[in-house]
Parts: C-alpha cells; sequence; structure tokens
C-alpha cells in the first residue's frame, strides 16, 4: 500500500490549471483504469468510462481519450473490459477485528439448532487444553436457533464441562467455568444496565444480558499486540472481499487503536479507519475529564488511513433483538416492562457535558424512543454550554426513531447512523419482541432521509451482531425484504442511489471526510469497486447476489476475486 503521508496531488492539480499544455506533458498516471461503466455519484450522478491515478488519488476521471494523455512508459493500464463500477463502500458501524477473532473463536453462524450448538462446541473443545478459554465466534442464537434462545451454562457444561466457555453478545451464555472464575454466584445481583437471569431456585442461568455479560468477559485474557495485529490484518482482507474501502469501528479502547497506529505506519493498511475512541463510561466524573482531557488528542485526530472520529457507542440501552431497547411505549403482554436503560440520565449528561467540553463528538449507542430522547436531552444540554450545532454528533443506531426526535436531531446537526442489516435475519424476531406495528416502523430510512438530508444518514451492519455483506444490506433499503422474502415496512424503501448513497458520499460525510472520500472525483482518494453485475440494472433480486470482483484502495487493487 501507499505511503499514508500527504500526497503532491493538489499540487499538481494547480499546475495543471496554470500551464494544462506543459502539465499534461509532464504528469504521468501510475495507473489508469479505462473501458468501464464507473458510476461516479458525484453531484450530477455522472457515468464515466475511465479515471486515471496519481499518489492514491483520483487525478481526471472522464473517457479513455480524456485520461490517455496521462499515460505514459511507466503508467500501469488496467482494461476493466465494461464492468461496473462503483465509489468504495463505507461501513458506518462495523466491529472489524471480530472478522480475524473468528479465525480463532468456535464458529457459529451456520448452526440451526440447540443440539447443534453444542456439538460443535464440543468438537471445538476436545482441541483446547483444560482450562484454556473457548469464545463463541460471530451468531445470532435467538434468530437462527429453531429455539429461538441461547444456551444455559448446564447445557454448555455437559460438552465443555473442563473449560471456561464465553459466548458473548448483547445477551451472552457462560458455563459454570466461566462464571467461577469471576466468582459469580446465586448471591451476585445484576449490575445497573444489566441482568442476571436465574432460574427459581434463585441460581445463575448462565445468560447475562447486556452490562451484566462484562463481570464475566472482564475476565477473559486479552490478545498480545501481534496477536491483534494479525486479526486485524485477516479482517481487513474480509472486508476488501465485500467492496469494503473504509469503516468506522465503534468503541476500541487504547491497545485496538494502537495496533491499527502500528499497521499505519508499517504501510499494511488495506482498509481505511475511522474509530470511536472508548473510555470507561462508567468512571467517575474526575476519571472522566482525564480520559477525554489527558490523552491531549480529540475528534478528528489523524489522516486518511487511521482517523479518531469521535467517543463511541456509549450504551444507553440494549437492542431490539435482545428485548432489552428502552422504549416509551411498554412491551407487548407486559405493561409494566420498558426495556434497559444502560445509563442513567444524569449519567449520560455528565459525560456528554465533559467530554463536548474537551472537544470531543459523541455517537451514542441508542436504539429505543426512550434512550434516543434520553441522548437527545444530554446533546441540547451539552450545546448550551458548548454548541454543537453543525459538528455531526451522532445516533448509534436510532432503530426506533420517531418523526420528533429526527425534527430534534435536525435543529442540532445530529446525523443517524442506521443498519439495515438487522432486518435480513432478525426481522421475526423484532416482530415478537415488539409487534407488528412497530417492526413495520423499525429503520425509517425514508423518513429519515427525508427530514436529515441524505448526507446526514448513513448505513452500515453492526458486524458481528448481523452480517458483513455489505450488498444484503443495500438490498434491504431498496425493498425492505429479509432473508425469506417478508417485507417490513415497504413505506420506508429507498432509491438504489439513495442505497449506494448512504454507503458511501453519506458515510465520508458522517466522519466530516467529504473533501478527501466518498464519490469518484478528481482530487479524491482512489476508492472503488469493480463489480460482477451492474447494480443500478440487474432486476432487484439479484443486488443482494452481488460480488465485488476486485477493491481498489488508493488505486491499488487489494482484492481480486
Amino acid at each position: 500500500m501507499r505511503s499514508f503521508e500527504t500526497s503532491g496531488l493538489a499540487a499538481l492539480c494547480a499546475v495543471c490549471v496554470l500551464y494544462p499544455a506543459l502539465a499534461m506533458a509532464e504528469i504521468q498516471a501510475d495507473v489508469v483504469y479505462t473501458n468501464g461503466k464507473i458510476y461516479t455519484l458525484d453531484r450530477k450522478s455522472s457515468v464515466v468510462s475511465a479515471v486515471a491515478v496519481l499518489d492514491g488519488r483520483f487525478l481526471t476521471i472522464g473517457s479513455g481519450a480524456s485520461v490517455k494523455p496521462y499515460i505514459g512508459p511507466k503508467t500501469k493500464v488496467i482494461d476493466l473490459a465494461g464492468a461496473p463500477v462503483v465509489p468504495g463502500l463505507n461501513d458506518s458501524h462495523i466491529h472489524t477485528v471480530w472478522a480475524g477473532e473468528d479465525a480463532v473463536r468456535v464458529q457459529l453462524l451456520d448452526v440451526k439448532t440447540v443440539a447443534d450448538a453444542l456439538a460443535r462446541i464440543k468438537a471445538f473443545a476436545a482441541t483446547r487444553k483444560p482450562g484454556e478459554w473457548i469464545l463463541g465466534g460471530t451468531w445470532l442464537p435467538n434468530s437462527q436457533l429453531a429455539e429461538h434462545r441461547y444456551l444455559t451454562a448446564a447445557e454448555i457444561d455437559s460438552v465443555a464441562p473442563n473449560n471456561p466457555v464465553a459466548l458473548p453478545g448483547h445477551v451472552s451464555s457462560f458455563n459454570s467455568a466461566a462464571m467461577k472464575i469471576a466468582s459469580v454466584d446465586r448471591n451476585t445481583q445484576s449490575p445497573d444496565g444489566g441482568v442476571i437471569e436465574k432460574d427459581d431456585a434463585g441460581n445463575p442461568t448462565g445468560v447475562f444480558q447486556e452490562l451484566a455479560s462484562r463481570l464475566v468477559t472482564q475476565h477473559i485474557p486479552a490478545p498480545s499486540q501481534d496477536e491483534l495485529e494479525e486479526r486485524y490484518l485477516l479482517a481487513m482482507k474480509v472486508a476488501n472481499a465485500y467492496g469494503l474501502t473504509s469503516v468506522l469501528d465503534p468503541g476500541l479502547v487504547p491497545p485496538n487503536i494502537r495496533v491499527l497506529q502500528r499497521l499505519m505506519l508499517t504501510h499494511r493498511m488495506t482498509l481505511r479507519y475511522s474509530v470511536m475512541y472508548k473510555p470507561d463510561f462508567n468512571a467517575s466524573q474526575e476519571r472522566w475529564a482525564e480520559a477525554t482531557n489527558g490523552i491531549g488528542i480529540s475528534s478528528g485526530s489523524g489522516n486518511e488511513w487511521l482517523r479518531i472520529d469521535a467517543i463511541g457507542e456509549m450504551p444507553v440501552d440494549g437492542g431490539m433483538t435482545y428485548r432489552t431497547a428502552f422504549t416509551r411505549d411498554a412491551y407487548p403482554g407486559d405493561p409494566n416492562y420498558h426495556g434497559v436503560a444502560a445509563m442513567a440520565a444524569e449519567h449520560v449528561n455528565s459525560n456528554v457535558s465533559i467530554g463536548n467540553k474537551n472537544d470531543w463528538r459523541f455517537s451514542i449507542h441508542a436504539v429505543g424512543d426512550a434512550a434516543i430522547d434520553r441522548v437527545l436531552d444530554a446533546y441540547e444540554a451539552a450545546s448550551k454550554e458548548k454548541s454543537i450545532v453543525g459538528r455531526r454528533f451522532s445516533i448509534e443506531h436510532g432503530s426506533l426513531i420517531r418523526r420528533d426526535q429526527l425534527e430534534r436531531m435536525k435543529k442540532l446537526g445530529v446525523i443517524l447512523q442506521l443498519q439495515n442489516a438487522f432486518l435480513w435475519e432478525k426481522g421475526p424476531t423484532i416482530e415478537r419482541n415488539l409487534g407488528k406495528d412497530v417492526a413495520h416502523r423499525v429503520i425509517p430510512n425514508r423518513m429519515a432521509i427525508d427530514i436529515l438530508g441524505i448526507n446526514n444518514v448513513s448505513s452500515g451492519t453492526d458486524f458481528q451482531g448481523n452480517l458483513m455483506n455489505p450488498w444484503t444490506n443495500i438490498y434491504l433499503a431498496v425493498t425492505r425484504k429479509d432473508s425469506k422474502g417478508n417485507v417490513y415496512g415497504a413505506d420506508q424503501a429507498i432509491t438504489r442511489e439513495e442505497a449506494l448513497r448512504l454507503y458511501t458520499v453519506s458515510g465520508a460525510y458522517g466522519t466530516f471526510e467529504e473533501a478527501i472520500k466518498g464519490p469518484i472525483e478528481p482530487g479524491k482518494l482512489a476508492d472503488m469497486v469493480v463489480l460482477d453485475r451492474d447494480y443500478f440494472t440487474v432486476p432487484v433480486e439479484q443486488i443482494k447476489d452481488i460480488k465485488p470482483v476486485q477493491t481498489i484502495v488508493g488505486g491499488d487493487i487489494v482484492y481480486h476475486r
């Protein structure tokens, strides 16, 4: 990969303007891609056939004739053979390291029953030494299993009695060995923002909701820096294979950020990272002030490869699929239950106020409408102390957002980062938890775009909670159809171009990077994806089946199918 240092393209472009004939004679592109159908997503939605790249940025775009003057003896010319091309995709909410972690965890994503899951854990345990932790990879038990539930400690004990086992998530499952290490027993109380599920006799079942999981997960040995490095390198390859060239990775702690910095400094990144810093959200005001001021940086630090975007994703509630989203209305069948408020209003207000004064933007996890109210209250209060207008504070998820809340966001310039992917496998689960009417108004793309404007709404997957594949996510935005063909909220469907803009141009805007990436334009970073079929013309049902042929970052091919 090319150096992360600032390129000389701006100076060269200035020469082009002042002395066009001389400039064209002296400037040679590093690489030219020609004979394609290149959807630029610029303001005119232009379609061109060729681009020239210099120092990792687009030098010029247009026809084969327009790039020909920049082809010199050392220019690499790549014939796209008529293939469709779109700007590089930007997932605006993705926990990338899990794609690398999955390689060293028990794989459960394809199991269909509790018995299948236990058999997989048993086989994996046979490869591990007694006492060695066994960690679960990406999976969606309440959606993918026929039983629609989580594994209990007793069940896991039956297949892995000699190893501590953790199957983490918003709702986690642990076996007895793991709970023993954490000293969790019948006398352990549920912490604020979480629930330890217990049986009729008062003993923990092994199922922990939200923040309760940390009682156990804090005892899992952290990977070494070298191990983390390998996992991020693998994660980048997985992301590139889907056409991702940029990501917004939320909730990273210093060791993870440090590893990404090492990869950047050694020019091994194939994916551009904007990251959200995760201090201890439950710290005292004094410690919080130290964490948001004492490190000497704030939002916006970094470069085109690694950028500190915001503090995130501070959790104010849980999720729709876990029945823990904090809602204004009570859950169906339980008039006293409104989900889980993971953080008291006073604490949210204090954290935002202090961080805002220390020049941090915030991107806060809020799924339910009551949680969104709590976040917007905190944003409005902080803005009275130091204006946040135009600083693109954000709501992460916002799945159950309402019109009045979008109007409040518009006044503050708060942006919204949605994940249509929650509907792909989890639509029926959401409907079971919240009712049919609510399931048809979740993730309201159409309403959000109409009120906030398309630049202020972006799209991501929340991998590992959902599949990383951006094309199923984009398909969902266009059709509102889940994996079984069920339609949820057809009135919230958006156009193909809008769906792709949420994954490209809007993602760049959300991290204050619209000047350097997003559309395919001269001067922008040369990130793009060659596709196996034309996104804009294929039958709509084929959108979910699109696959990248090549993924190009900074003009270099980082993935070739």
